[in-house]
């Protein structure tokens, strides 16, 4: 029944016969399979299916409850959108990259247990990577190596961490965790490098720019919105998040300001708004979880349209970094537009999406006393705007004009960013149609008078120090140094390190054994038997008055016959017997 399908299935499934189509009606065909999931969660009946047994566990591929179908909502939705912005693409190995990615992001957000959800996080891992290796170029290739060798390291703790939880308890339920252990915490440290916290979120800004046009708009909703998703579901009100959201909400808005290619800068944007959704589910109130989730849902929206923004200016202009570009208003104004919707979106400017879902997070910390939380998170909004507000649209539509006329994009990308401009100011004019969606009932306003003037206060200020502070903002051909310098230049040292050791070892190794002890042990099995007869000999021969050449004619012939093959039954029984003795005195 169709109630009980899913949804993961159907991009899954579908990404396999993209290649039977052609043209147009390949584009059409990616576009409709989104939309035929979004259909079908909002069809789905609360509840478990799907059920297999499976080497002594019940794996539950489809658990529906509010929280997985306000996911399924959204990444079903951006996906259509973003397969209208990729109609002009006719790589079809992007496209089935694209469905499974997003076929396994929903086969997460509906897994009911850890073994179907770690299947679904490893594919979604890979099918990612070609998004990435699908730009072709020796920085993406490079960057989609180390991507993926930072998400195998992720998925192996995650795997460790479920192994011990699941010796431990005997459950594969993926629920709210309680126990705070080795396990869990392993766990946790798998979706925490997924979130891209720091330290361990440098792939992040590594990888994203370096994806093509349409994978970078892609990539920027789900592998994050995942690792958010569990992180709700499964450690709601672990304190430790609420240290680690801090930490990226700031971590982001230094780097952005510091940033020079415009899509990094939203690269590092991500880390700041994941962080604002890590707070809230460390928080753990069911406000804050409210507004993680309603944040996340809205994220995914404008993040999408600032991706696309800057896809756009890079497909029509082909640079990327601010010190290329500007003046670009004058022949991409729609672009200019949509891009401006979606920075006020990040920035939470009143009558945007962004100021009705960060507000939740926010308030919740107020509601729990958390004052130092709350300040961190107000300076974090401030920072917002001057990173993704101003920062992006000035440098790349206005600033120095470059001389670049490169007339606007194409009708495909304008449709698909003035849906998502629609979305963003809808739900920020109108968010109920949100809020009945979340896991828990909302008993919110967000447009009071204290808290409009406020956000109007606090955006206006970070306007001032923008243009006050503009000369120290502009950007140079400069490079920023962030955590993947160890392991772009500390991987060359490790490997170094590790060659010289264990090599060394294994050349230590060779001499001793191999060439010493070896050698010794296979001369004496080749020589034992006449060392042993001649040593046993000696000693009578000489006692019986053999001297000289008759002693010298005894050993000869004696040599001679041993070479033969021939010894003497009573030596060999001899050694036999001491060989036995030696091992029954071991044993």
């Amino acid at each position: 029944m169709i109630s009980d399908f899913p949804p993961a299935a159907i991009l899954i499934l579908g990404a396999l016969l993209v290649p039977f189509f052609k043209g147009n009606a390949r584009n059409w065909y990616v576009i409709l399979l989104p939309a035929a999931a979004f259909y079908l969660i909002s069809q789905l009946q609360v509840g478990s299916s799907w059920q297999v047994h499976f080497f002594g566990f019940d794996l539950t591929f489809l658990r529906v409850d509010k929280l997985s179908k306000v996911f399924g909502y959204i990444f079903t939705l951006n996906a259509v959108a973003a397969f209208v912005y990729a109609f002009y693409l006719k790589d079809s190995t992007q496209h089935m990259a694209a469905l499974f990615y997003i076929g396994s992001a929903l086969g997460v957000v509906f897994a009911g247990d850890l073994v179907s959800l770690y299947f679904f996080w490893e594919v979604m891992a890979v099918a990612s990577t070609f998004l990435i290796l699908g730009r072709k170029t020796k920085k993406a290739q490079a960057a989609g190596m180390r991507y993926i060798l930072v998400h195998i390291f992720g998925g192996l703790c995650l795997l460790a961490g479920m192994v011990i939880y699941i010796t431990q308890t005997g459950s594969i339920a993926f629920n709210a965790i309680t126990d705070r252990n080795l396990g869990t915490y392993l766990i946790l440290i798998g979706i925490l490098v997924n979130a891209a916290a720091p330290p361990l979120h440098a792939w992040l800004p590594d990888a994203y720019p370096e994806a093509t046009v349409t994978g970078g708009v892609i990539l920027s909703a789900y592998t994050t919105k995942t690792a958010v998703y569990t992180l709700v579901r499964g450690f709601p009100g672990w304190e430790v998040l609420i240290v680690v959201g801090c930490m990226m909400t700031l971590y982001g808005i230094i780097y952005a300001l510091l940033e020079n290619d415009m899509r990094r800068i939203l690269a590092y944007s991500i880390i700041n708004q994941v962080g604002f959704m890590v707070t809230g589910v460390g928080i753990g109130t069911m406000m804050s979880l409210n507004g993680t989730v309603a944040h996340a849902f809205c994220h995914i929206i404008y993040k999408a349209l600032l991706w696309m923004s800057a896809g756009s200016v890079l497909y029509m202009v082909g640079k990327s970094k601010c010190t290329d570009l500007g003046g670009l208003y004058k022949t991409m104004p729609l672009t200019l537009i949509f891009g401006a919707i979606g920075a006020l979106s990040i920035s939470s400017f009143p009558a945007t999406s962004g100021f009705t879902s960060k507000s939740l997070i926010i308030d919740g910390a107020i509601h729990e006393h958390l004052v130092w939380v709350w300040l961190v998170l107000e300076i974090a909004s401030a920072g917002v705007f001057l990173h993704a507000g101003i920062k992006f649209p000035y440098f790349v539509f206005f600033a120095k004009d470059k001389g670049l006329r490169p007339g606007e994009t194409n009708k495909p990308m304008l449709i698909a960013m003035a849906f998502l401009s629609f979305m963003c100011i809808f739900l920020g004019l109108y968010p109920q149609p949100l809020y009945n969606v979340l896991p828990y009932e909302v008993h919110y306003q967000a447009y009071t008078f204290n808290h409009v003037v406020a956000q109007l206060q606090l955006l206006m200020l970070s306007a001032l120090v923008f243009f006050l502070f503009l000369k120290l903002l502009k950007r140079t051909e400069t490079i920023s140094i962030d955590t993947d310098w160890f392991y772009r230049k500390g991987g060359r040292l490790f490997y170094y390190i590790m060659d010289k050791a264990l090599n060394g070892i294994n050349r230590l190794s060779d001499r001793i054994i191999v060439g010493g002890l070896a050698g010794a042990l296979g001369r004496l099995s080749r020589h034992g038997s006449q060392i042993l007869t001649l040593g046993a000999m000696l000693p009578l021969w000489s006692a019986g008055g053999a001297r000289g050449k008759e002693l010298q004619g005894k050993i000869e012939r004696t040599r001679a016959a041993l070479r033969t093959g021939a010894s003497p039954v009573g030596i060999s029984a001899a050694l036999a017997t001491v060989f036995l003795i030696i091992v029954y005195l071991l044993l």
